[in-house]
């Protein structure tokens, strides 16, 4: 099964912004136990890499990717620590390439039709809709899935249990990222029960609005 049909069965891609490295094992084991096999560590953070390593060594079956990747020097990091996909707020033309380069998924953000035609000249088509609820949420995406029918789009931005079902909706989406789940308040507070209710919840959210 390749990355964008898992990310596609699981309908969420958690997005985690990691305070502490002692927090990355925690958290995969959390998001495990929820039914939700799944962490995109965002680059946002200095225990980025070494928490994606830590993740990708002790829990190889969890889809694990690398967000907020702005260089080509963070995307060799991730790859490095056990990456299996790159995520960017915008599109990149440089670190696009040198994502393909290295025959690694980089799901490149977009906001704009222009965007989104740099990227299928590239031969990029699942593409990150970002920041999906302030750029005009679901109708501004479905008027940019008008005429891109062959784009899939990885909405994120804004989204949470309260409008993720409108996203899900769309054909053309094939997986949402959130971080309503995996809020950092929750791991300082050591509240990893939490992140596994909540990583529940969502799957079965999910479940619910795809007919699983």
């Amino acid at each position: 099964m390749s990355i964008v049909e898992r990310a596609r069965k699981l309908g969420i891609i958690p997005v985690v912004a990691l305070p502490k490295l002692e927090h990355a094992l925690p958290l995969a084991e959390s998001l495990l136990a929820g039914g939700l096999p799944c962490a995109e560590i965002t680059f946002r953070t200095a225990a980025a890499a070494e928490a994606i390593e830590q993740i990708s060594k002790r829990f190889p079956d969890l889809l694990l990717g690398a967000g907020t990747v702005l260089t080509t020097e963070q995307a060799q990091r991730a790859m490095d620590a056990g990456a299996q996909f790159i995520v960017s707020p915008g599109t990149n033309p440089t670190t696009v390439e040198f994502c393909l380069a290295k025959g690694v998924t980089i799901f490149p953000g977009v906001c704009t039709p222009s965007e989104v035609e740099l990227n299928l000249s590239k031969g990029v088509d699942v593409l990150k809709f970002f920041p999906a609820e302030p750029a005009g949420g679901v109708n501004f995406l479905k008027a940019i899935c008008a005429p891109y029918r062959q784009v899939r789009f990885i909405p994120t931005g804004g989204i949470d249990a309260k409008n993720i079902g409108q996203y899900l909706a769309l054909p053309q989406v094939v997986a949402c990222g959130g971080s309503w789940m995996v809020k950092p308040e929750l791991f300082e507070a050591g509240d990893f029960a939490e992140v596994k209710r909540l990583a529940t919840e969502a799957v079965a959210m999910v479940n619910r609005h795809r007919g699983f």
